[in-house]
């Protein structure tokens, strides 16, 4: 175990307990820190006069495969160990995806086995590690399990996805207790989707209106963040950069990979991958009454707009050629009636929905009503 004395000057060289002490898993070498890294602890140990943490509220944010849970990991040991002062505990609360173990402990663990310096003191349980009078332990996703606690540090992983009042339950109970001199919550996580991931998104407002102390760093008001939306690892290179970009829609490329907050729709196709399958020099196609046709109907009654487009396959050329169409855009205001609408179409779009009807085996009875239900049932 780490002598006493020898800890008090790894206080005053966190980095160089991290680089020397903590052996990374992957490489069994000791840690070498990115310089984002680097960057983000040398303000996240910054204490006051008093003694306590300059930023206990702390947020890790860059794009996917950063090392950011490794990063929480070395973050957890290293507070705990160094700065825990009389019986130092440290949760890594599981979000709303993880039911008990989060990837934060598993990485504690990992690192601790690999360590010389710790893996002889430590007793390590499925949920449970303590080294000397020092404990780490994992909690599920259910605030009960948090409440009390007196803890020096708490992580949340992928906080993007603490979307439910549980989870935000949990997170408020873990709030830095007063009565420890060194505590502090750390968040480490990519971006997450606009109106669901409420909590991220308000520590990302709150961090932005913080001082910029270094690149993609803001420190004040107890707030320190690092928020990237480019790589900040070596491993993370161009070509792999463009494997994400063909691998994932464009949507989660963005939260993922760029850091950014999205919406949780995204197009059915690619409008950069329909443009493509367009030729512009084509046109319509010519007036034949016997032409095979497709039809379809996207309606909407007050805001989205309202189409009707025909096709046709082009046996000979192998591709879908566009007949004809009409756009209608109605408004809360001029909000759109579908019968009135077809009514007003061209005859030659009223005899296509008469003859696409005419398949139920209703033909017989159809009138402009019945058909412009049928329309608007097949939407």
């Amino acid at each position: 175990m780490i002598s006493k004395t020898t800890l008090a000057r790894w206080r005053a060289n966190p980095m160089g307990f991290i680089q020397q002490v903590l052996i990374d898993p992957e490489t069994n070498k000791p840690f070498v820190l990115l310089e984002a890294e680097r960057a983000f602890l040398m303000y996240a140990f910054a204490a006051g006069p008093d003694g306590r943490l300059l930023y206990p509220e702390q947020v890790y944010a860059c794009p996917k495969k950063s090392g950011k849970t490794t990063l929480a990991a070395i973050y957890v040991l290293t507070i705990i160990l160094l700065y825990g002062g009389a019986y130092p505990e440290a949760i890594c609360a599981a979000n709303d995806y993880e039911q008990s173990v989060g990837r934060v402990f598993a990485a504690i663990r990992r690192i601790i086995e690999c360590s010389p310096q710790l893996r002889d003191e430590a007793k390590i349980t499925t949920d449970k590690i303590t080294i000397g009078d020092a404990v780490i332990i994992a909690i599920p996703s259910n605030y009960a399990s948090a409440a009390g606690s007196n803890h020096v540090v708490s992580v949340f992983d992928e906080l993007w996805a603490y979307a439910s009042e549980r989870s935000r339950r949990l997170f408020d109970e873990l709030v830095p207790p007063p009565t420890r001199r060194i505590a502090c919550r750390l968040k480490v996580t990519y971006a997450g989707f606009e109106g669901e991931s409420a909590l991220l998104e308000e520590l990302y407002r709150r961090g932005l209106q913080q001082p910029q102390v270094a690149q993609n760093l803001y420190a004040g008001d107890g707030m320190l963040m690092f928020w990237s939306h480019e790589p900040v690892a070596p491993w993370q290179t161009d070509a792999w950069l463009a494997e994400m970009r063909r691998s994932l829609r464009p949507n989660q490329f963005r939260r993922m990979i760029e850091n950014r907050f999205v919406t949780s729709e995204s197009p059915f196709i690619d409008m950069a991958a329909w443009d493509r399958c367009v030729d512009r020099g084509l046109g319509h196609a010519v007036n034949n009454p016997g032409l095979p046709i497709w039809v379809g109907v996207d309606g909407s009654v007050k805001h989205d707009s309202t189409a009707i487009v025909a096709t046709t396959w082009e046996k000979t050329a192998q591709r879908v050629r566009l007949v004809t169409h009409r756009v209608f855009q109605p408004s809360p205001e001029e909000p759109l009636d579908f019968e009135a609408t077809i009514r007003m179409s061209s005859n030659r779009f009223w005899e296509i929905i008469v003859r696409l009807a005419g398949d139920c085996g209703n033909s017989s009875s159809c009138t402009p009503a019945r058909v412009s239900r049928c329309a608007v049932a097949c939407i």
